[in-house]
């Protein structure tokens, strides 16, 4: 947990810039494309599940994947690996700030962080991760929720197509679990519009994916 509460520290404090002015990388070596000039097809509905938001309150999924242009991604707190969760988390953090700046954003985004560790990412320790969300209270609402228990949790990862199964050596330095890297674009009305893997998320894509939509649906009815 502390190398994973660490990159949150870098990233909060040392990423000045927004996506806009973000410039081609190793990883991502080509031009972000231009907002409205593609379209992103439905590719399935968002399921729906039982989870807990921070507080430990009941919540419905689809409360949260419908309204709003939501980006979701499914992460653990113990998860150190660079290229999985913490790089998740990242862009979501940058994309809460990008909102900070742009109040029409705001008012159509969420952010959903949702962990597939129960047992160890309790509402109370999804809490503490939702103070990432502080420092930027004009951004998009971002929710940090969990499950009760494995029982909620399988029927929403195999609806989703998220794997997640432990590692021989639950001391691996980078983490008890094996994941696939799975971040979800879903529209305002509950349809999966694009799944980012560790080889595509990539800040300027998913915001001009965002942007995309908004265009296509200006004014969607919202809930938080």
């Amino acid at each position: 947990m502390k190398s994973f509460t660490l990159f949150f520290l870098s990233v909060a404090t040392g990423v000045t810039t927004f996506a806009t002015d973000l410039p081609r990388t190793p990883d991502h070596d080509y031009d972000a494309p231009v907002p409205g000039s593609y379209a992103l097809p439905i590719i399935q509905p968002a399921a729906d599940g039982a989870v807990l938001d921070s507080a430990g309150k009941p919540v419905r999924l689809a409360k949260l994947t419908h309204g709003r242009i939501t980006v979701m991604s499914f992460i653990y707190t113990r998860c150190a690996a660079a290229n999985a969760c913490p790089m998740a988390t990242g862009v979501l953090l940058q994309l809460h700030r990008e909102s900070a700046e742009d109040p029409v954003l705001a008012k159509q985004l969420r952010l959903v962080s949702m962990s597939f560790d129960p047992a160890n990412d309790t509402p109370a320790r999804m809490a503490a991760y939702a103070g990432l969300a502080a420092a930027h209270p004009n951004g998009a609402p971002w929710h940090f929720v969990t499950t009760q228990s494995q029982t909620e949790l399988q029927p929403i990862l195999a609806a989703y197509g998220q794997a997640v199964n432990p590692k021989e050596n639950p001391n691996d330095p980078t983490g008890p679990l094996n994941h696939t890297l799975r971040v979800f674009l879903v529209d305002a009305r509950g349809n999966i519009r694009n799944i980012y893997s560790s080889g595509t998320l990539d800040l300027r894509l998913v915001l001009a994916d965002v942007k995309t939509l908004m265009l296509e649906q200006p004014d969607s009815g919202r809930t938080d």
